[in-house]
């Protein structure tokens, strides 16, 4: 509870959470992780831990306005390209759609809201891995299928791309998503057949994804 409560007055590092709580450094840390496996705790891009989804869920239902804002984006890119629209949130080392808009018909690439997927493929994971804190982007370049060059890059230009990375025969586009004080929380993904995104779908629709992650940020 003393960890809890130290991180809903604000979001904090493993120093800090020390500091508020009195905790000897290796409790802290051991409790703190232990609340983030079960989501009662979440770790944003900055590596500082911030309260989790399920502490919304315990509260019987209390609204997460990402996923408000969500439902209004979302739907409207989904139009504009045609594709499936997806929204990841990191968790530890994978990411969760944690919001979709599918095309009505046609072949769709489509990701199951709470589906669970690696942070080592795909234009999505490049984003939340571009962000993420300097211990976790070291963990994640041991295993990913692109390196600390793409990750400086992603960066510059503000969005990534991928092609048949995490599925064969798909292509994506990410964009991150901020929150009011610019913390990247999430990634806005577009993803479909290579066939119709075509070998280089960030020429194609960065420009919408990039105007769909401020939506979303303006709505936050």
């Amino acid at each position: 509870m003393a960890v809890l409560s130290a991180v809903a007055k604000d979001p904090c590092g493993l120093a800090e959470l020390c500091t508020r709580t009195g905790l000897p450094r290796a409790t802290a840390h051991r409790l703190a992780v232990g609340l983030e496996v079960h989501r009662l705790l979440r770790r944003g891009s900055d590596g500082r831990w911030r309260p989790g989804a399920a502490l919304a869920e315990l509260a019987g239902g209390a609204t997460d306005p990402l996923l408000d804002a969500a439902s209004a984006v979302l739907p409207r890119l989904r139009d504009i390209t045609g594709e499936s629209v997806q929204l990841y949130r990191r968790d530890g080392m994978q990411r969760i759609c944690v919001a979709a808009a599918e095309p009505p018909s046609g072949l769709r690439d489509t990701v199951p809201v709470g589906a669970r997927l690696p942070m080592t493929a795909g234009s999505g994971a490049k984003v939340l891995a571009a962000w993420a804190d300097p211990a976790t982007q070291r963990s994640l370049l041991t295993e990913a299928l692109f390196g600390e060059r793409t990750l400086l890059e992603v960066r510059r230009r503000g969005w990534a791309q991928s092609v048949g990375e995490r599925e064969p025969g798909v292509a994506s586009v990410s964009a991150p998503v901020r929150d009011s004080s610019g913390v990247v929380i999430a990634a806005v993904s577009v993803s479909g057949p290579v066939d119709r995104m075509g070998r280089r779908p960030g020429g194609r629709w960065a420009a919408d994804l990039l105007a769909a992650a401020e939506a979303l940020q303006n709505r936050l």
